[in-house]
């Protein structure tokens, strides 16, 4: 079994490809979560005996896994003193061009990612562009997607500012016992991010003028509404157009069920059935008003009285996730509203009308969906989240003398690690320490703040490149891009890079990173060089993906409030891949020049 070689790879090198090639189809093409399918692969190699124990099981315990579980608590710290809602309070004023605007939202989102979680800095953000967008009469859709981009690239200007960044520098610690420093890549990463700012503002007639969904407190007469007449409602024997139900203010009657679940004709002189469902689009508030005046029920079950609907329950405004079980599925034909407590009242898709009853629409990611949620219903708690985001949090934090304190605790975290003073995982278990004891975040917000999923697929990457390498994977793709690209450092450089950018539009930038670490350390050795510059290069790249809205969680974040439709990502996004390839290559040459081997 040992000896078994085919096409130049033996039974541990075939057994790591299938297993990586199953894990990509899967994550690709199903919705499992990603977390276990990292952790079935794991098992694969371990229980096939491609890794054993230690191995297996190495990227549980490597310090950039542990570092990023602690980074959570110090984002906790700042997400609930409210630091990021006086930085964006205080940042984005009122410029008078659409280059202006641009530049003021993508420099400060830039900046806080580059230490901060890009999708906690896009979360805060959406809501605020989309007001912001609005106030300086210009489609959300022209501001979400450089809100994106801005995140992605600004997390690429510090190592803790997005996952690749620490796996990559990570593996170089463990192969060369020399540590990178916080800042390795804060030039090559700032100067990618003043070429994308030009390159979005040159392109601006790329990005799509869409009409967005817009927020469940807003007018739009964008959203379809399932209402239900009660059994006890003073207008049941009235026709829909004595009772002013046909011709309303802000809307229109669409659809009429009686209780037989028949649809009936339209017309004003239909008459009203206690149980009849009536379905409107229009202005959401107007019809909201409506509906109270004439004392009908949001459209769930039989309701015998309005009064049985508890008017303290909030409204919330959700997105459908890509890879949501909600996918392809009516609300009616699920368990959510009952599992839950919550209330599907109105749906919208791009802006756009649904002729359909709100709780009958097949759903599709980026979807709209308005909520009537419990008394007490908190978003971060909720299952719900699993399968739709949530961007009118009702948690909203205080700006006090807590935001000084954690701002100061992040500002020394960096100082001491930028300057060598102490480790970046000691000075984040400092940091983290700190918003516990100077009560910045409480316990119970820590520990929910950490995202468990990332971190074991943070974990998971880590042990399928190392199994790439140690099954001679690496070391074979290496010698086939050198082949190919000769031994010019540059080309192979960009070959990689090139690859690596096109691979993390379709699987996690921390994945990416992984799996090309030891293809692009194997590569430099072999031609003569250093692998430093070559493996800041990847980490640039592989942090590039802007021509799919499945290349990065943020590209989901605004694919549903920005009205967006697949190719709106891929039009500018092609283009920016190229662009910021380019720049990548141009300025790592610069700051980190390559060096021959010792």
């Amino acid at each position: 079994m040992d000896s078994f070689v085919f096409l130049g790879f033996g039974v541990d090198a075939w057994i790591t490809i299938v297993t990586v090639l199953g894990m990509f189809t899967i994550l690709l093409f199903t919705k499992w979560r990603s977390d276990l399918v990292f952790l079935g692969a794991i098992g694969v190699l371990y229980v096939t005996g491609v890794l054993d124990a230690k191995d297996a099981f190495s990227g549980f315990s490597g310090t950039s896994v542990v570092t990023v579980g602690v980074l959570f608590v110090v984002v906790a710290g700042l997400t609930h003193t409210g630091v990021l809602q006086w930085i964006v309070k205080n940042l984005l004023g009122t410029p008078k061009s659409y280059s202006k605007a641009v530049t003021r939202l993508m420099l400060p989102v830039a900046a806080l990612s580059s230490f901060l979680s890009n999708t906690t800095v896009v979360t805060l953000f959406v809501g605020i562009v989309k007001m912001w967008a609005k106030k300086l009469g210009v489609s959300p859709s022209k501001l979400l997607i450089p809100l994106s981009y801005a995140s992605g690239m600004g997390g690429v200007c510090t190592l803790i500012g997005t996952p690749p960044n620490l796996i990559i520098s990570g593996l170089y610690e463990e192969k060369t016992g020399e540590a990178m420093n916080i800042l390795t890549t804060t030039v090559p990463g700032l100067f990618c991010l003043v070429v994308g700012v030009l390159s979005v503002i040159a392109m601006r007639r790329l990005l799509p003028d869409r009409k967005a969904p817009e927020s469940a407190f807003e007018s739009t007469g964008d959203y379809t509404v399932g209402l239900q007449v009660p059994s006890d409602n003073p207008y049941i024997g009235q026709t829909l157009g004595e009772a002013g139900l046909f011709n309303i203010s802000g809307g229109s009657l669409i659809k009429m069920y009686h209780f037989d679940n028949i649809p009936m004709p339209v017309a004003e002189d239909e008459p009203i059935m206690g149980g009849d469902h009536l379905i409107y689009a229009g202005q959401i508030d107007e019809i909201l008003e409506m509906a109270n005046e004439h004392q009908l029920a949001t459209d769930y079950g039989h309701v015998f009285s309005v009064h049985e609907i508890d008017k303290d329950r909030p409204l919330r405004t959700a997105y459908v996730n890509f890879g949501s079980k909600l996918i392809g599925k009516s609300i009616s034909s699920t368990s959510l509203e009952k599992d839950n407590g919550v209330v599907v009242a109105a749906v919208s898709r791009n802006g756009g009308r649904l002729e359909e009853a709100p709780r009958k629409v097949v759903l599709q990611a980026g979807d709209t969906l308005l909520l009537v949620c419990p008394k007490n219903f908190k978003t971060e708690t909720s299952p719900l989240t699993k399968d739709l985001h949530f961007f009118d949090s009702d948690d909203v934090p205080n700006i006090g003398h807590g935001t000084l304190i954690s701002t100061i605790i992040m500002i020394a975290m960096v100082a001491l690690s930028a300057l060598g003073i102490m480790p970046l995982l000691q000075c984040a278990f400092l940091a983290a320490a700190a918003m516990l004891i100077c009560r910045c975040c409480n316990m119970d917000q820590a520990m929910r703040a950490i995202n468990w999923e990332i971190l074991m697929v943070f974990a998971g990457s880590a042990v399928l490149g190392l199994a790439i390498q140690k099954t001679g994977i690496a070391e074979w793709m290496a010698n086939g891009i050198l082949d190919v690209c000769g031994t010019n450092p540059l080309v192979v450089m960009t070959a990689v890079c090139l690859v690596g950018t096109f691979i993390t539009e379709f699987i996690s930038n921390t994945a990416a990173g992984a799996m090309f670490f030891p293809i692009m350390y194997d590569a430099a050795e072999k031609l003569g060089y250093e692998p430093f510059p070559f493996l800041v290069a990847l980490m640039v790249s592989v942090s590039s993906s802007f021509a799919t809205p499945i290349g990065s969680p943020t590209h989901m974040l605004v694919y549903g409030p920005g009205g967006y439709r697949f190719s709106d990502f891929m039009r500018i996004g092609l283009l920016m891949n190229i662009i910021i390839l380019a720049a990548n290559i141009f300025i790592v040459n610069i700051v980190y020049p390559l060096t021959p081997l010792q």
